[in-house]
C-alpha cells in the first residue's frame, strides 16, 4: 500500500480515543499517562500551559517515562559529549547547582575555583605566563570559538583605523578548512564576518591544506581557525605548518594574520597523549586556543573554556565593568548569568585526575580506537579514513623491522583524536552497487548503537562515511560487540534483497564470545510434544 498523504500522529491518536456519545474533547493535543489513575491527574496538555498542576511524584515519573523513550547516552557514539562522572562528582554539583557563577561578590570562592582552571589550561597550553593568563569558562566552545574569532576581528579593525583604511569594504573575512565544524561559520555569519573555506582532499587527509589556504588570505583576513581535530575523521590540522607559512606572508607584505587554535577535543587530548606536538602556545602566532571541558575534560555538558596569550589580544572593548552586583566585576563572555556546577566540575576533574589521569584516559581512548579501526579494516568490508592506527610518518620501515614496533607506544602512531571514521571498500561497492552505506545507521540503530552516516566535506561530499567517536565509556569489551554487530547488519544487508528483510537478522546478536557456555545444536534431547524445544 503506497501512503498518499502526510500521517499525523498526534490526529491519529486524537480519533481513536474513547469519546462520551458524540461529545468531542476541545483540548486536543492532550498527554495521557498510565499514571493518571493513579495519581488522579487530568490529561496534560503538551504544547500549552496547563491550568491545574500536579504533585511533584507524579510530574517526575511521567516526564521519566517519556524521557525513556531517548537514546542511551553510553551507546551513543555519535557524540563527543562526555556522559559519565564519578558519583563524588555528581554530590559537588548537586550541592552547587543554585550558584550563578556571574555573582562574583557572593560566590567569591567559586570564582576562585574558575580562576584556576583558567590557570591551569593556560599552563597546559603553554602559554608566556600562567600567572597572568586571562580566559573565561563559556557554555561551549561555540561561544568560545565566537569570543576568539571577535577577539580578532576587533584587533583587525582597530589596525585598520589606525592605518586610515575602511573597516567596511570589501570588509573582513576568515580562514577555515571546508571541515569546520559549524560553530566556526556561526561566528562568521553571526559577527559579519567573510567566511573563506578551503576545500579538503585525500591529499590534506581530509582536513584545511595550509599551503592551500594560503591563496584566500589578503589583508583584510582577520585570523585563520586551525582545528585540532576534525569532527570529520579526527584528523590534527597542521598548527606549526600553517604559522610557518603565515609568518612567510608576514615577512614578504607586512600583514600578521594570527590563529585561533579550535581545540574543542584535541586541547584535552594531545596535551596528555602526545605532549611533544607543537600546537599551542609555544608557537608564537596562536593567539587564543578554545576546549570543550564537557567532551574530553570529562565533564558534564554545559563547559567550554577559551584563554588569550595575553591580555594583549584581548581587546578593552569586550571587557564590560560591572558595578551593580555589590562589586566591581568585569566579564567578557556572551552569557552574563550561568550555572556555576558545570566549573566545579570541572575543577573536580583536575584535582582528580591530575595529568596522569588524564593522560590515561587519553591513552585508553586511543588504544580502543586502533582496536576498533584494525578489526574494521580486516574484516575487508571497510576502509578506515582516520589514521590514529597508522604508523607516523617518522618511524620508517626499516628502523621498524630491525628494533620492532612498539604498538603501545602511542608516539609511534599519527595523532589525533580517539575518532574512528570509515566507509564501504571500493570493492565491496563495486559487488554490492544496490547496499547503501546509510543502511548501517538504520539497523545499527535498532541494535541501540547510534553511529552517524553523513557526507564528508566539500570537496569530497560525494563520499559517505559512518563514525564513531570513542569516549572512555566505550570499552574494548563494547568494541567487540560493536565490531559483532557492524559485520553481522552488513551481512545481513548482503544476503537479502531489501534491508527491511535484514531486519530479522536482529533477533538474534552475535557476538566473538557467543560460543562461551553455549551448546552446540542438537545437544538437548528430542522434543516430546511440548512447547520445551531444543536449545
Amino acid at each position: 500500500m503506497s501512503l498518499s498523504k502526510h500521517l499525523n500522529a498526534d490526529q491519529l491518536i486524537q480519533a481513536a480515543k474513547d469519546h462520551k456519545g458524540h461529545v468531542h474533547s476541545s483540548t486536543g493535543h492532550n498527554a495521557v499517562h498510565a499514571y493518571g489513575a493513579r495519581y488522579g491527574t487530568d490529561p496534560i496538555p503538551k504544547y500549552k500551559l496547563p491550568s491545574k498542576g500536579v504533585d511533584a511524584e507524579a510530574a517526575y515519573q511521567l516526564i521519566h517515562d517519556e524521557l525513556s523513550l531517548d537514546g542511551t547516552p553510553a551507546l551513543n557514539l555519535a557524540s563527543f559529549v562526555h556522559t559519565w562522572m564519578p558519583k563524588q562528582a555528581d554530590q559537588l554539583m548537586m550541592e552547587n547547582i543554585s550558584k550563578n557563577l556571574i555573582d562574583q561578590d557572593e560566590y567569591p570562592m567559586t570564582q576562585v575555583l574558575h580562576t584556576r582552571c583558567v590557570s591551569i589550561l593556560a599552563e597546559l597550553w603553554h602559554a608566556p605566563s600562567a600567572s597572568q593568563a586571562i580566559g573565561t569558562a563559556t557554555t561551549g566552545s561555540s561561544e568560545a570559538i565566537q569570543l576568539g574569532g571577535l577577539a580578532m576581528k576587533r584587533i583587525w579593525q582597530e589596525k585598520r583605523k589606525a592605518a586610515g583604511k575602511s573597516i567596511h569594504e570589501p570588509g573582513p573575512n576568515i580562514v577555515m578548512g571546508a571541515n569546520a565544524q559549524v560553530a566556526l561559520e556561526k561566528f562568521a555569519r553571526y559577527f559579519d564576518v567573510e567566511t573563506r573555506l578551503v576545500p579538503i582532499s585525500e591529499d590534506s587527509k581530509y582536513r584545511l591544506d595550509p599551503r592551500r589556504a594560503m591563496q584566500y588570505i589578503d589583508e583584510n583576513t582577520i585570523g585563520v581557525y586551525v582545528i585540532l581535530g576534525s569532527t570529520y575523521t579526527g584528523h590534527y590540522e597542521p598548527v606549526k605548518e600553517m604559522a610557518d607559512l603565515l609568518d612567510e606572508y608576514e615577512a614578504r607584505t607586512g600583514h600578521s594574520v594570527p590563529i585561533h587554535v579550535d581545540g574543542a577535543s584535541g586541547g584535552f587530548v594531545a596535551p596528555f597523549a602526545t605532549p611533544k606536538l607543537q600546537w599551542d602556545f609555544r608557537i608564537p602566532r596562536v593567539v587564543s586556543i578554545n576546549t570543550s571541558g564537557h567532551k574530553f575534560g570529562l565533564a558534564y555538558v554545559g563547559v567550554g573554556w577559551v584563554v588569550w596569550r595575553s591580555q594583549k589580544f584581548l581587546p578593552k572593548d569586550l571587557i564590560f565593568e560591572l558595578h551593580y552586583l555589590g562589586s566591581v566585576e568585569y566579564s567578557f563572555s556572551l552569557n552574563f548569568s550561568r550555572p556555576a556546577h558545570p566549573i566545579i566540575a570541572q575543577y573536580f576533574n583536575f584535582v582528580h585526575l591530575g595529568f596522569e589521569g588524564y593522560r590515561n584516559v587519553a591513552l585508553q581512548d586511543l588504544k580502543n580506537a586502533r582496536l576498533l579501526s584494525r578489526a574494521l579494516e580486516k574484516s575487508g568490508l571497510f576502509t578506515v579514513l582516520s589514521d590514529i592506527h597508522r604508523p607516523a610518518d617518522g618511524i620508517a620501515t626499516a628502523a621498524r623491522s630491525a628494533i620492532g614496533f612498539d604498538e603501545e607506544n602511542v608516539e609511534n602512531y599519527i595523532p589525533g583524536l580517539p575518532v574512528v571514521s570509515f566507509r564501504f571498500t571500493d570493492d565491496f561497492k563495486a559487488n554490492y552497487p544496490d547496499v547503501q552505506q546509510k543502511w548501517v545507521q538504520v539497523l545499527l540503530r535498532a541494535k541501540g548503537w547510534i553511529v552517524p552516516n553523513y557526507e564528508l566535506a566539500p570537496d569530497l561530499q560525494n563520499v559517505e562515511i559512518l563514525r564513531v567517536v570513542v569516549r572512555e565509556n566505550l570499552t574494548a569489551v563494547m568494541v567487540d560487540r560493536l565490531v559483532a554487530d557492524i559485520i553481522e547488519v552488513v551481512q545481513g544487508l548482503v544476503k537479502e534483497d531489501t534491508p527491511v528483510h535484514a531486519l530479522n537478522a536482529l533477533q538474534s546478536r552475535k557476538t566473538v564470545e557467543g560460543h562461551h557456555g553455549r551448546l552446540e545444536p542438537g545437544s538437548g534431547s528430542k522434543p516430546s510434544g511440548t512447547y520445551a524445544k531444543q536449545c
